[in-house]
């Protein structure tokens, strides 16, 4: 299995996932919706991916735009399994 490290952000409800999404199309930084990961948390379906490295200016999209999160994470994937640590 292959190391990796990246961030998740979590939301209250799929509405605010849709609206997160929306903010974040208009947005010069990489990113993906996924599936909530259960190691995270059983809030909303729908969650943000992106890469770590860019962890400042995810920070700096939520509090621009008021972005309604339910939590800021990293997700850590390796040959124990998989992890989470809350970063906000």
């Amino acid at each position: 299995m292959k190391n990796s490290e990246f961030g998740v952000i979590t939301f209250k409800s799929t509405h605010h996932a849709i609206k997160g999404e929306s903010i974040f199309k208009k947005e010069d930084i990489k990113f993906r919706m996924i599936p909530t990961p259960r190691e995270v948390t059983h809030s909303c379906g729908l969650s943000i991916k992106f890469d770590l490295k860019n962890i400042s200016e995810v920070k700096d999209i939520i509090d621009r735009n008021e972005v309604d999160i339910d939590g800021l994470f990293k997700l850590i994937k390796d040959e124990k399994g998989n992890s989470s640590e809350k970063l906000n």
